[in-house]
């Protein structure tokens, strides 16, 4: 509790002085932590675990040099190096940093992460009261899924994986080996906690039963390591995973050389697999043939030179280099010949020629990710100030910012951006029309084309034949009427197709309403004319003495001029306009025809609607009447299918989204089109063409006069 009343009175210091408007920070008290620096215009900082504190035999804490994570802090030093030579990257601004030494102790880490914020002098200016720093580094080997939740850590991004895809990676392992039965060792923290958990819950889907939990780290006393030892010797199972970093399963190892334990086929994790203590000659007698998955690994050949020419100093500022040498060399050039600790070094000592691990840097797997972190910030930082910078007069014509997933402080994309994969640009989102160039726009223009010829075509076979029989019986005035609608229907998905405008977007909807309900007007017409002319034939009844060619147009022109007045009112007070919508994808911006008045819409919908069901109910109580040749079952079949295509259009068109609702629309059209065209006048094509013989008079007119159609 002590240590973390330090904590809370160094920040309630810094919270004080910014209240009660003092000019200067004054710190409580201090850490007093070794540490490498370097000043610069920009600070960076690192914690990397260089000294272990562990239990030995004797009961003793030792504190032991890890040169893995000295390697990490010389890599550190050498990309920050390397980026203040390059001209091209934060030009004319230097980095700098503050490395601390973490213990490999959470307590450790967090002393060092508020060392780097606060600073360790008793007093400084109002402005360095700020923290100077703009990073930390701890994320080249944090591979604890639980960082992931950016609720709790939403400043934190990875250059390693999660341990979530490691633990389902592990979980195929034992399935693609036949283990059924595997006993499990986890490191007291959140990294072997919530690994060996994902692990659990993957290995549960295929069946598989962990035996035993033991728990284990560095800073246990050896009685508890013990008593994972004697449940590992008394378990049935001869397979283990240890989902525990290094350092925390080191005195486990020892303890099990010790009792020389063998048979066992260890599964390890990533923070063990390829390190160099279980293929000493020592432990590889235990742990030899352990299996697991190991990180990316990088050559980094320019390192190697640096790391020979790291000399020993006595310099206070040049920390963790004498325990370096006296780990690599045996000697520490800063103790006096005599002493009993350390042996002085006598000054001719070298590592040039040194064939130790230490200095290959052809297989580099945690250093290569510290070398990600160090440019991944500064490319980060040269984003931030110079690319905003650079273009702040052009933002809206160019780079908005884009929010990057999990940051603290971001800028969203505009509305017609959205950010890239790496969420660190803003990119122009697509544009989405159903346009000729895709292939569903080029079939629709096809069958459009198609259907508009077709319909010309029966139009000159009906001009050239219009002497004939069948086309004299089927009121010429009429069908040509008919045969002209359609021809309009068929071309008005082109108004449909393509980017959508003012013009296009007018007239979308409504010479679609018009051209049908001239269309449904004139197969009203004709039916009525069926009709009558039955009914002429009853006694005492005149109908069809006044049913001529004028009542015909009439009923074509008043049919007509209703729908003209829907269409009128609309584009008048309420007319269609184009628009972008945002809300269908995030990714997307979808180009659509507002209907501007949705109750003119469905007005235009639902008079077509009622012509079509009059014309319909018409046709079907006419369809039986006795002629050879009775147009009114065509009608009705016609009338059948247009109205089936769209009561079933209406549910498609409103659940179908962005283009595709366009593409629905079309479809009905044309379908409705061509059902009208083939049902009406496909029968009178074929007998004028194929069956010339039955074009006659008396063939036509059946039983029944019908000279009056």
């Amino acid at each position: 509790m002590a240590q973390f009343r330090e904590y809370w009175l160094c920040i309630f210091s810094l919270l004080l002085s910014q209240t009660e408007g003092i000019t200067s920070c004054k710190l409580l008290g201090s850490f007093g932590m070794p540490n490498l620096s370097k000043k610069g215009d920009i600070m960076i900082g690192g914690i990397f675990p260089v000294f272990n504190k562990q239990e030995d035999l004797n009961l003793f804490f030792l504190n032991r040099f890890d040169l893995r994570a000295f390697r990490w802090t010389q890599m550190m030093m050498f990309a920050i190096d390397e980026i203040n030579k390059d001209n091209s990257l934060l030009p004319n601004i230097s980095l700098g940093y503050q490395i601390y030494d973490s213990c490999a102790s959470p307590t450790n880490s967090l002393r060092a992460a508020l060392t780097q914020l606060n600073g360790q002098k008793q007093e400084v200016s109002e402005a360095e009261c700020y923290p100077r720093l703009s990073a930390v580094i701890v994320s080249y080997f944090s591979t604890c899924a639980c960082l992931s939740n950016k609720i709790k850590y939403p400043t934190f991004f990875r250059t390693v994986p999660s341990d979530y895809h490691q633990a389902k990676a592990l979980a195929s392992l034992v399935k693609h080996f036949g283990w059924s039965w595997v006993g499990a060792i986890q490191s007291d923290n959140d990294y072997g906690r919530n690994g060996l958990q994902a692990f659990s819950e993957e290995v549960q889907k295929i069946g598989v039963c962990i035996s035993f939990i033991g728990t284990i780290l560095r800073t246990y006393p050896r009685s508890k390591i013990l008593r994972v030892v004697e449940t590992i010797k008394q378990s049935s199972t001869r397979v283990i995973l240890a989902f525990v970093p290094e350092g925390d399963l080191y005195p486990l190892m020892k303890e099990i050389v010790i009792q020389n334990i063998t048979g066992i086929q260890w599964i390890a994790s990533e923070a063990w697999v390829t390190a160099a203590r279980p293929s000493t000659p020592e432990i590889f007698q235990s742990f030899g043939g352990a299996v697991g998955f190991a990180t990316r690994k990088m050559a980094i050949p320019n390192l190697r030179d640096v790391l020979l020419n790291i000399r020993p100093s006595c310099d206070p500022g040049t920390v963790f280099v004498n325990d370096f040498w006296e780990t690599i060399v045996g000697c520490n050039p800063c103790v006096k010949p005599g002493t009993v600790s350390s042996i002085a070094c006598k000054g001719d000592q070298t590592v040039e020629q040194s064939q130790h691990p230490f200095f290959n840097v052809t297989e580099l797997r945690v250093t290569y990710n510290v070398h990600k972190a160090v440019y991944a910030i500064a490319h980060a930082l040269h984003s931030l100030i110079f690319c905003e910078k650079g273009n702040r007069n052009d933002r809206t014509k160019q780079c908005p910012l884009c929010c990057t997933l999990g940051a603290a402080d971001c800028t969203p994309c505009l509305g017609a951006y959205w950010s890239n994969d790496a969420k660190d640009r803003c990119v122009p989102k697509e544009i989405e029309f159903l346009s000729y160039q895709e292939t569903m726009g080029m079939t629709l223009t096809a069958l459009s084309l198609m259907g508009a010829c077709l319909a010309f075509a029966v139009m000159l076979v009906f001009l050239y034949f219009r002497h004939t029989p069948i086309v004299k019986s089927n009121n010429s005035e009429l069908s040509s009427l008919l045969l002209l609608s359609l021809l309009l229907c068929f071309l008005c998905p082109f108004l449909f197709i393509g980017q959508p405008t003012v013009p296009s977007c007018m007239l979308r909807h409504t010479a679609f309403g018009l051209t049908f309900a001239l269309c449904i007007s004139c197969v009203l017409g004709k039916t009525m004319v069926v009709v009558t002319a039955f009914r002429a034939r009853l006694p005492n009844n005149n109908v069809a003495r006044t049913f001529g060619p004028v009542q015909q147009r009439i009923i074509v022109c008043s049919c007509t001029a209703v729908q003209v007045l829907i269409c009128f009112l609309w584009l008048t007070l309420k007319p269609p306009f184009p628009q972008q919508n945002f809300k269908l994808s995030n990714r997307k911006i979808v180009l659509e025809c507002n209907s501007g008045s949705e109750v003119a819409f469905y007005a235009v919908l639902a008079y077509i609607g009622l012509l079509s069901g009059v014309c319909l109910m018409l046709a079907f109580l006419a369809r039986k009447l006795p002629d050879n040749f009775n147009e009114a079952k065509f009608i009705t079949f016609s009338m059948l299918v247009f109205c089936a295509v769209w009561i079933t259009f209406i549910p498609a068109y409103v659940s179908s989204p962005g283009k595709y609702t366009v593409t629905v629309e079309i479809f009905a059209i044309l379908s409705s089109t061509f059902g009208l065209l083939t049902c009406i006048f496909a029968p009178k094509c074929y007998i004028i063409l194929i069956k010339p013989e039955k074009n006659t008079k008396k063939h036509v007119m059946g039983k029944l006069s019908t000279k009056h159609l």
